[in-house]
């Protein structure tokens, strides 16, 4: 996982990476970003049609194991599982493809993101930094929000909780492209839904629950039964936008099931392990390639630098 070669993208990804931590405090050996949250280790098993879309092993192999991490927004690592903030939830799954060779699913609770670029997002940082309680309106983070309807439409969209982390959706923004066999090539966004049906809490329902809920319920769940979630691609049709992230595809777009995650046990020594993992959003493999979405290298050059800053963390 290298870091991008365009100075301009290096330097905007820095600025994220201190821009968090300036809003939600130094925490090292934390993500600056989903700073709380907890790995599982699981099982991908694909479904006939995935071989159809994608070369890529995971999808031809009978099954592949996988790394979960479940996660709360904010940089705060312990942020109450029942606050507001704390949504959207993250998911990252990696599929273990081998020794040192993985590729990565990065999505979360919402379809919506706020802006198309990296620099824009640093802009929305700021503004919201600079309007703390009791700024005269407008404040920055006003203005931003009346400049940007993406934004807007990211902040007004319902992020109830769920009532569990096993009953959420979870949604990859960014584009990718599948490429078979063939050399045909399809567009698509991926999907994690859960077997078991999404649930969410009302705002008084949630407040009731303990600080804790969603981790300590998940680790109860998988000890009991089964935890299943049906990876799906939302397929684009010709002259869908497929290079920003806050453009949403018609609902009406053929939506395929890749196959199935079943979640399995926690994974030993968590904090030490989340501390090392860094998810990337550019798929690295055969068979998947990126769009032009000009924040997937943006997004996975704040991971690898937040991610080498974690690890050098004592």
């Amino acid at each position: 996982m290298p870091l991008p070669s365009d100075e301009q993208i290096l330097k905007t990804s820095q600025d994220l990476v201190t821009q968090l931590q300036a809003i939600f405090g130094k925490h090292p050996g934390f993500r600056p970003a989903h700073a709380r949250g907890l790995m599982l280790n699981g099982t991908f098993t694909p479904s006939p049609k995935a071989k159809e879309l994608s070369t890529s092993p995971h999808f031809n192999n009978p099954t592949t194991p996988v790394t979960l991490r479940f996660s709360n927004s904010t940089g705060l690592p312990q942020i109450p599982d029942t606050s507001p903030d704390a949504n959207p939830r993250g998911l990252g799954i990696r599929f273990n493809l081998g020794p040192h060779v993985h590729t990565d699913i990065v999505a979360h609770s919402t379809p919506f993101f706020p802006t198309r670029t990296g620099a824009g997002f640093l802009e929305l940082l700021k503004a919201l930094a600079t309007s703390p309680p009791g700024t005269a309106s407008p404040s920055p983070a006003e203005k931003f929000l009346g400049a940007n309807p993406a934004a807007l439409a990211f902040v007004q969209a319902p992020k109830p909780a769920p009532s569990s982390f096993a009953r959420e959706a979870f949604y990859a923004v960014n584009a990718l492209k599948f490429v078979n066999a063939e050399g045909k090539s399809t567009y698509f966004r991926y999907r994690i839904l859960p077997a078991a049906g999404e649930d969410h809490l009302d705002e008084a329902a949630t407040k009731e629950r303990g600080p804790d809920f969603l981790f300590d319920e998940l680790q109860k769940r998988v000890a009991e039964e089964p935890v299943t979630f049906r990876v799906m691609a939302q397929l684009a049709e010709e002259g869908d936008v497929v290079d920003d992230a806050t453009v949403h595809w018609p609902e009406s777009r053929e939506m395929v099931e890749l196959g199935t995650v079943e979640v399995g046990t926690v994974v030993p020594d968590n904090a030490k392990e989340q501390k090392q993992i860094i998810y990337d959003p550019i798929p690295r493999v055969e068979g998947i390639e990126t769009s032009d979405d000009p924040l997937l290298e943006m997004r996975a050059a704040v991971y690898l630098i937040s991610g080498r800053e974690r690890r050098a963390a004592h």
